[in-house]
């Protein structure tokens, strides 16, 4: 068989494996606990978050761990819309993931206001499209928050996402990305990008899957995701998963360590493929815009 669905979900990488077995047998005490048992798992969450944020620019105190990509876009949307009693705005793009079109449907039902922004053939976000949105549509005077991911899970297409977000904090809005499909594959930089918050799923980059994490920029404000114990910042409450949170940070390193090589490996491949349909004269079409995932 030839797998060729790696934008769907991705292998675990064997090396990723064996740092996280060691959690799922010998080391499995509760990393919340206080005693001696528990310190190794506690110092492996402690890693963990500091290898993420160290990938993606941000500060360790801004990662928190999630069940995936999907629970981090709910998180992400309806976190910050509960603060206003749904009393708030959210603007998208049609063609984001399931996860955040969803969700924003749900929240309309729930009285907040939601506009989805056409995007061009090429599956572009474009910024004059965004300003529009953002002055011109009714309730532009509520908090308001803009989702658009960083690359679609269809096409590839790569978004502007520093020009929006630039542009959204010039009107006052908050700015999430959902970064599932392009983080491990893109080099990415919270602080570049200049967004508040950012989704992202460990099955994406040979990681594990049912694992992901939310940054969200110090200072923002959200509400918590699940009422319990205090874990994550008392923000996010439930036993840390502490294998797959070391199989993720393991993931997201050595994956950013191989974009490049990575990169001109799966072009490499696509130059081969476009190459050979264009010498048979088969009539075909490259979706998505000249800049665009491997």
């Amino acid at each position: 068989m030839i797998y060729a669905d790696n934008a769907a979900t991705t292998k675990i990488d064997e090396r990723v494996l064996s740092e996280m077995i060691p959690f799922l047998t010998e080391q499995y005490a509760n990393a919340s606990q206080p005693y001696f048992f528990a310190s190794l798992p506690k110092q492996a969450l402690k890693e963990a978050r500091e290898t993420i944020a160290q990938c993606i620019g941000a500060l360790e105190e801004e990662i928190f761990f999630t069940c995936g990509g999907t629970e981090s876009d709910n998180w992400a949307l309806k976190g910050f819309s509960s603060l206003y009693n749904n009393k708030n705005r959210v603007i998208t793009t049609q063609i984001e993931h399931h996860a955040v079109l969803n969700t924003a449907a749900a929240l309309e039902r729930a009285g907040v206001k939601a506009d989805y922004m056409p995007v061009s053939r090429e599956g572009l976000a474009l910024p004059e499209t965004m300003a529009e949105f953002l002055n011109g549509r009714e309730g532009k005077e509520m908090p308001c928050l803009v989702s658009v991911m960083t690359a679609n899970n269809e096409i590839g297409t790569i978004m502007p996402i520093g020009e929006l977000s630039r542009l959204a904090h010039e009107r006052g809005a908050y700015f999430h990305t959902d970064g599932v499909q392009a983080l491990g594959h893109i080099a990415i930089d919270v602080n570049e990008l200049g967004v508040d918050m950012l989704s992202a799923s460990a099955h994406k980059f040979n990681g594990p899957k049912g694992i992901g994490f939310l940054y969200i920029r110090k200072g923002v404000e959200i509400a918590p995701y699940a009422d319990g114990g205090s874990q994550e910042a008392s923000l996010r409450a439930g036993t840390e998963n502490v294998a797959s949170i070391v199989g993720m940070a393991a993931a997201l390193k050595l994956n950013c360590a191989e974009i490049e090589s990575n990169s001109v490996k799966l072009l490499k491949m696509e130059d081969i493929i476009i190459g050979k349909l264009t010498a048979e004269g088969l009539d075909f079409i490259r979706n998505g815009a000249g800049e665009h995932i491997p």
